[in-house]
């Protein structure tokens, strides 16, 4: 029964996916925090947003010297589990679009 699942995940193809949007997923969510977890083989991803100000508040403080807070106080936007065959489907395309962003990139730099 393995192999199938091997042969299957060898023998991949594209399709053009067109995702509806549902009524809490039609708008874009900010976030500037993620976390990657890892627990029975399932992968759980969390998207957060800490307020920008927070951020620089803590940078000034251990710019000045004092110690950072052991903590900080975020708002969690989604979390999204998979398993870790998609996360690592996930990585994939994401490493194509930051190779694709960087040969754009080189190519300004060279015209």
């Amino acid at each position: 029964m393995s192999d199938r699942k091997d042969l299957a995940v060898d023998n991949a193809i594209s399709l053009n996916v067109r995702l509806k949007p549902s009524e809490s997923s039609a708008h874009p969510h900010a976030v500037n925090y993620s976390n990657v977890g890892v627990a029975q083989g399932i992968a759980y991803l969390d998207f957060g947003f800490i307020e920008p100000v927070a951020l620089a508040a803590i940078a000034k403080t251990t710019k000045d010297g004092q110690p950072a807070p052991k903590g900080l106080d975020g708002h969690l936007v989604t979390r999204v589990a998979m398993g870790v065959d998609v996360l690592a489907r996930l990585q994939q395309q994401i490493q194509q679009v930051l190779i694709s962003l960087r040969e754009a990139q080189q190519g300004k730099a060279k015209g």
